[in-house]
């Protein structure tokens, strides 16, 4: 899907000259392509760059949700020993 450069500078609540930057990033790390018929600008997603793009969070929200998860469980692990239930306490003594 093509999309003018104004077109996109309607879904953002910033300048249109910090969209253009933004848009040059993108198109400097080809994730982006634009045509310039006259005067406009038209931009199309990179499929191939985007596909990279994903592949690469996949991998790190798969590492990050172990990481987390072996937090979750030495905190609550922890918890437990600061809060003991009254009946765990009676068992430890």
């Amino acid at each position: 899907m093509a999309t003018h450069a104004t077109e996109i500078c309607e879904h953002f609540q910033i300048s249109a000259p910090a969209v253009s930057q933004h848009l040059k990033v993108l198109l400097e790390a080809n994730v982006v392509t634009m045509e310039k018929p006259a005067k406009q600008r038209i931009y199309r997603l990179n499929p191939v760059a985007i596909s990279k793009v994903e592949e690469w969070t996949r991998k790190y929200r798969l590492m990050w949700s172990r990481k987390f998860e072996k937090l979750d469980i030495l905190l609550q692990e922890r918890m437990k020993k600061l809060n003991p239930k009254p009946n765990e306490v009676n068992e430890e003594q």
